[in-house]
């Protein structure tokens, strides 16, 4: 497979190295529209050789909203190549939270994906800094039109990405990420016997989550790092899994465990021949045991957990093929064992390590963890430590063989079909409703999604609380899958001496004859 790319940090030096390497080689691809990794090289240098040219420099942030394109990847390595800072922002958003995001990475252009032609319209009014909008067919005639110049490369170190994550408090906070944090992990498994790490060379790999999570972006630079085809799907879908798995050869893709639900659901989803498919890994919730049994049956591949968040660059830990028994086990709950070259530990209220089998909050050190929070150095602080770790929030504890087990959220935050809500921000969307004097939104388990929003509502004396008024309230202020699937109203909400509501005594009820207080 050519030689060991294990000392390779940057995206110029993989793409320079592949395009030497295996220049006819499949590099991307997205419906019929098929790139060379020769082909890759020269158009993201034009890509940033136009940027340069519209006079962003290293440390420039662009911005993206859309969903997974060919335009994307070509647009983001381009500028990371030159050390300017991608930000994808989530096409499921609403305007508004578009507008936050885009004021708050203060992109110089922003970017519409094929299919948001009406952006400009939408966000007209809400940026302040007045950044170029530019449309999909605008941003190929400008990255094909540009004469490739020299330019001086991103270090190691330099931020590329950065990625929007939903803040406990509301607003959502930019995670910016480094070619290091990106590509410097896989030097630690390179010599390791482990072979869902190994890559052969009629591999591919899809790109179906969304290029705003860590688990969309990532796949790409997974496959960008082993030298092989990305397939990129514009958004999940059933067909598009099947295709790609058919048609072009995936070998290993990512989803979340209601992904992998509905290819099971799909009519087409038994005759589908799988059996090039090697590794399924999903995250942001553990898999149900029946789940498990049935993906096995019908895609016949080795299924890999992985645990981690934006602020880790994804994956810090993960659950191996030949942990996953079908007859079920009881490693099968837990999150894995830490990555080589990641460190876990688990820290009591005193802020020192536990010992084994003790619950308190899961902190982490790795090449994986994040710069910081972009323009927030408080809510760094609070974040990461000097030294470099960084606070998960989750509660969990080891166990003597080292297995991180995840028994609950510290912060409030839901994860719905892995997608991060965090109640604050619900509830203040829902808080103006003229008939609520006061809110309260809790995770509650589903069976599909992992959890779904639950609001509890305190109705203004004299009013009466309509679940479907609320519902449509909030869906016109945030995406829609922030928005609660059902309202309870109640007399008054549970607080402690302090006044602070309390979201665990809402949320018992719900999670009665649960393990743990996350699914």
């Amino acid at each position: 497979m050519g030689r060991d790319v294990s000392d390779l940090f940057t995206f110029d030096e993989f793409l320079t190295h592949w395009a030497a390497e295996r220049p006819d080689r499949v590099a991307l691809r997205e419906e019929d529209r098929v790139y060379s990794y020769a082909g890759l090289d020269d158009l993201t240098a034009r890509a940033a050789s136009a940027l340069i040219a519209a006079g962003l420099g290293k440390g420039d942030r662009i911005a993206w909203i859309g969903k997974n394109s060919d335009l994307y990847f070509t647009l983001f390595y381009g500028a990371a190549r030159a050390g300017i800072v991608m930000a994808p922002i989530g096409w499921r958003l609403s305007p508004a939270e578009w507008a936050f995001i885009v004021n708050d990475t203060r992109a110089k252009m922003v970017f519409a994906g094929p299919g948001f032609e009406g952006l400009a319209d939408q966000l007209a009014g809400k940026l302040y800094d007045a950044p170029a909008i530019v449309g999909a067919g605008d941003a190929w005639a400008m990255i094909e039109g540009a004469e490739r110049i020299s330019f001086e490369p991103s270090a190691t170190d330099d931020a590329v990405l950065q990625l929007y994550t939903s803040g406990t408090t509301g607003n959502p906070k930019g995670a910016v990420l480094s070619n290091r944090n990106l590509f410097a992990l896989r030097k630690h498994s390179s010599e390791l016997d482990m072979p869902y790490t190994k890559w052969e060379d009629a591999e591919a790999v899809l790109v179906a989550m969304p290029c705003a999570h860590i688990g969309g972006t990532g796949l790409g630079i997974m496959a960008l790092a082993a030298g092989l085809p990305g397939v990129v799907l514009a958004e999940f879908n059933p067909d598009g899994v099947f295709d790609a798995v058919e048609q072009h050869g995936v070998t290993r893709f990512f989803m979340v465990p209601a992904a992998l639900q509905m290819l099971l659901m799909h009519p087409r989803c038994t005759s589908v021949d799988y059996s090039r498919l090697k590794y399924i890994l999903y995250g942001a919730a553990p898999i149900p045991l029946e789940l498990l049994r049935q993906c096995i049956r019908v895609f016949g591949a080795q299924f890999i957990q992985a645990y981690g968040m934006t602020e880790t660059t994804g994956t810090i830990s993960m659950l191996p093929p030949e942990d996953h028994d079908p007859a079920g086990n009881a490693r099968m709950r837990s999150a894995g064992k830490a990555l080589p070259g990641v460190e876990i530990v688990i820290l009591g209220p005193d802020g020192q390590p536990v010992p084994a089998g003790e619950v308190g909050e899961v902190v982490t050190r790795s090449s994986n963890n994040m710069l910081g929070y972009w323009n927030l150095p408080d809510a760094t602080a609070k974040t990461m430590t000097g030294d470099g770790w960084i606070r998960t929030g989750d509660a969990g504890y080891l166990d003597a063989d080292g297995y991180l087990f995840i028994h609950d959220r510290m912060k409030d935050m839901i994860i719905t079909g892995g997608e991060n809500v965090y109640p604050a921000e619900v509830e203040s969307a829902i808080f103006g409703h003229p008939a609520v004097q006061e809110v309260a939104v809790i995770g509650i388990p589903d069976p599909k999604w992992g959890e779904t929003v639950k609001a509890v509502v305190v109705a203004k004396p004299g009013t009466r609380v309509e679940e479907a008024d609320i519902i449509a309230w909030a869906r016109e202020r945030i995406a829609a899958f922030k928005a609660p699937r059902s309202v309870d109203v109640i007399d008054a909400l549970p607080r402690n001496a302090s006044g602070k509501i309390l979201r665990k005594d809402l949320r018992a009820p719900y999670w009665e004859g649960y393990e743990r207080m996350v699914n």
